[in-house]
C-alpha cells in the first residue's frame, strides 16, 4: 500500500526542486601570470616561459600558481609585453616592445621589481614610474631553476631559431632550425645541443647565452625593430645589440660577447609577497 506524503513535506520538497541554483562566485583570488598569445595561433616558446619561470620559482619555495591569495593580481614576467599592463600590475623582468606607440601604454602606476634592461627602465622612468636598477630577462634563470634538466652538449654545429614572424623563412636558410611554436622544453633542448645559435627570436638568443652558448641575433626582416634586442643586450652588460643582416654575415661574426648577469640579484626581487 502506497504511503501518502504529508502535504507540508510535499510542498517543501517541491519548492526545493524548483528553486534556482545558489548564486556564488567560485573564483578565488589568485595571481595571474600574463602570457602573450597571438590570435588564432599557438603560443611561442619564449612567451610560454613567462609562466614556466614563475611556476618554478614558486615551487622551489613550496608555493604554487594555483594558490588562493589575499587579492587578485597580475604579474608580468618574460616578454615584450609592457603595453598590456594596467595600473596596479606587478612587473618582474618584462620589457617594452619597441613597435607599440607610447600612448598604448595606458597605466599610471606599476609595482616594478625588475625590468629587462635600461631602455625599458628609461621609458618607464620618463612616465614618472619608480624603476629599480635590476635588469635581466627572467628566461636567463633557466640554468639556475633547472640545474639538472638541460645539459649543454654538442649535437649540431649551428642552429637557427626564428622569430614567429620569420618562421616561413627558416626552411630557406640552409641551416637546421627549430620552430618557436614547439614546446618550450623541446626548443631549449635543441638550443643546448648547438655549438652556435643564430636567431631572429629574442629568446633564441637569451636561452643560448644563458647556457653559455655563443649566439648572434640575425635581423632577417624589418618586422621587429631593434629595441627589445638592444634592451636585452644592455641589460646583460653589453653596449647594445650588434646584429647580423644575413646568415652568412652571422656565421662570419660568430657569437656576441658573453653576458654579464647575476641570477641571484634577479631572483631576490621576485614578488613572493603577492602570494603571502
Amino acid at each position: 500500500m502506497k504511503q501518502m506524503m504529508p502535504p507540508r513535506l510535499h510542498r517543501a520538497l517541491s519548492r526545493l526542486r524548483n528553486a534556482p541554483p545558489p548564486s556564488y562566485d567560485d573564483r578565488y583570488p589568485r595571481v595571474d601570470v600574463f602570457e602573450w598569445r597571438p590570435a588564432g595561433s599557438a603560443i611561442n616558446f619564449g612567451d610560454r616561459l613567462a609562466t614556466v619561470v614563475a611556476e618554478r620559482v614558486l615551487a622551489l619555495h613550496g608555493r604554487s600558481l594555483d594558490e588562493e591569495t589575499a587579492r587578485d593580481a597580475t604579474l608580468f614576467t618574460v616578454g615584450s609585453v609592457m603595453h598590456f599592463a594596467k595600473t596596479g600590475d606587478t612587473v618582474w623582468g618584462s620589457g617594452v616592445n619597441g613597435k607599440i606607440p607610447a600612448d598604448r601604454h595606458a597605466f599610471d602606476a606599476l609595482d616594478i621589481r625588475a625590468v629587462r634592461g635600461p631602455l625599458t627602465a628609461a621609458f618607464l622612468a620618463e612616465r614618472g614610474l619608480d624603476v629599480p636598477a635590476v635588469y635581466g630577462d627572467p628566461a636567463l634563470l633557466l640554468p639556475t631553476l633547472f640545474p639538472d634538466r638541460f645539459k649543454r652538449h654538442s649535437a649540431l654545429p649551428v642552429l637557427f631559431v626564428p622569430n614567429l614572424h620569420d618562421l616561413t623563412l627558416a626552411p630557406t636558410l640552409g641551416l637546421p632550425f627549430v620552430s618557436p611554436l614547439r614546446g618550450w622544453n623541446a626548443v631549449v633542448e635543441q638550443i643546448v645541443g648547438a655549438d652556435l645559435v643564430l636567431a631572429s627570436s629574442l629568446h633564441g638568443v637569451v636561452i643560448a647565452e644563458a647556457f653559455g652558448i655563443p649566439a648572434r641575433h640575425v635581423r632577417l626582416t624589418e618586422t621587429e625593430p631593434p629595441f627589445k634586442y638592444d634592451d636585452y643586450a644592455r641589460g646583460t652588460g653589453r653596449s647594445g645589440i650588434d646584429s647580423a643582416n644575413s646568415v652568412a654575415e652571422a656565421l662570419e661574426m660568430g657569437g656576441a660577447p658573453p653576458i654579464s648577469f647575476d641570477p641571484q640579484a634577479l631572483l631576490a626581487t621576485f614578488p613572493h609577497d603577492l602570494w603571502e
